[in-house]
């Protein structure tokens, strides 16, 4: 017997304003045999359909809506056409033949909730992050070999989220031979070393690719300061710029190994760059005390607030990393600084850097304002997916 989930009296504006998630809170009452994962008709209090979406009774997101549409169902068929419009998307844009990093399914932006799918190449590296993709699991795997060509596929569903909606973690290939999860990329005449098993996220920060080239264009000649570095993407970015010097600053022994491997196949491991391994917040606070002083400082810092009960929390270790950052920042420097917090807004991320200006006692100006690649695509319905936020601050004489 199909599942239907009927909502509390008040609690369907936002999924019928097409928002994809339904909250436990909203949900009234159910009827019908519960499976983990499998599809539920969504239904207002007075029976009016919304929507089919996956269930999940252990998440507080209890729904994760495939389709508003009461004629559409959530077959093989559904997730075929989802698939192949999410390629033809990022193949309208060119990013194939420009990249060899490419996101070719990006969750809820795609019609697809808990999917994430990357393309390095010759290899897909995918996250099931929620009980609706872990069901349709099986047929996804199939579905993008036959969307893609590509036969080799490795999971990374290694996420806290999963336990959240009652899975397991699960790390390795799931579709062909992959002896070796390490593989060289090139991002516009950049060699970056990737590790899809053991790397952060799939292997590689494929939403900043924009940004890096943007730190490239603006880096000659300059003092750098590249914090919370991983493996040198933006430190990278800076020397094929021409940047005078740049420091790294990383607390992961593991990336720092990475990011002088990525440094020594570009051919940068010269006295033009050096790496600290340790924790920003106390490097950038040593930095202050010795009046150091940098022409561009990026700040890249982990998510600091993953969802908004954190963000008072986080919103003080923004503060303090850019009062830092523009302490330290030559007049007429540039801070790029970011936060790829999905519970922190921009508007509210402007306040927080305006803030750490104000204290910091100086006079600035936003001279660009940065956002995630355009393979990880906004979904006007969905605002959570605007999930990085940049600004590029100009330290006025």
């Amino acid at each position: 017997m199909t599942l239907r989930v009927f909502l509390k009296q008040g609690k369907e504006k936002a999924s019928q304003q097409r928002h994809p998630w339904i909250f436990e809170s909203a949900v009234d009452r159910l009827d019908g045999a519960v499976e983990l994962g499998n599809t539920a008709e969504i239904y207002s209090s007075n029976g009016t359909f919304i929507a089919r979406g996956a269930y999940s009774p252990l998440s507080k997101i209890r729904l994760r809506i495939w389709s508003w549409d009461e004629n559409q169902q959530i077959d093989d068929l559904f997730f075929y056409n989802k698939i192949s419009d999410s390629i033809k998307l990022r193949k309208d844009l060119s990013l194939f033949d420009q990249y060899q990093a490419v996101r070719i399914i990006f969750g809820e932006s795609d019609g697809l909730p808990g999917l994430l799918v990357d393309q390095y190449l010759d290899v897909l590296v995918v996250q099931f992050l929620t009980a609706g993709a872990e069901f349709w699991k099986d047929v996804i795997v199939n579905l993008l070999s036959e969307c893609t060509g590509i036969n080799k596929i490795f999971e990374r569903s290694d996420v806290d989220v999963r336990s959240l909606e009652g899975l397991p973690q699960n790390v390795g290939e799931i579709r062909g031979d992959i002896s070796n999860t390490r593989m060289v990329i090139n991002e516009l005449g950049i060699q970056y070393s990737i590790d899809f098993k053991d790397g952060q996220k799939t292997g590689f920060y494929i939403d900043q690719r924009d940004n890096r080239a943007k730190v490239r264009s603006y880096a000659s000649g300059k003092k750098v300061l590249d914090c919370f570095s991983y493996t040198g993407g933006f430190t990278i970015s800076a020397l094929a710029g021409k940047a005078a010097s740049v420091t790294a600053i990383e607390i992961s022994n593991t990336a720092i190994n990475q990011l002088v491997g990525n440094l020594e196949i570009n051919r940068y491991l010269d006295n033009r760059v050096k790496w600290i391994e340790g924790d920003v917040f106390h490097v950038l606070r040593t930095m202050r005390d010795r009046d150091e002083k940098f022409d561009l400082i990026v700040l890249d810092p982990p998510k600091f607030a993953p969802t908004i009960a954190h963000v008072k929390k986080a919103s003080r270790g923004y503060k303090d990393i850019n009062l830092l950052a523009l302490k330290l920042l030559n007049p007429g420097g540039l801070l790029y600084t970011f936060s790829c917090s999905g519970g922190l807004s921009m508007e509210l991320f402007q306040k927080i850097v305006f803030g750490a200006a104000m204290d910091a006692g100086v006079n600035a100006h936003i001279i660009g304002v940065m956002t995630q690649s355009p393979d990880h695509p906004v979904a006007l319905n969905f605002s959570e997916s605007n999930y990085l936020k940049g600004l590029i601050v100009r330290k006025n004489k």
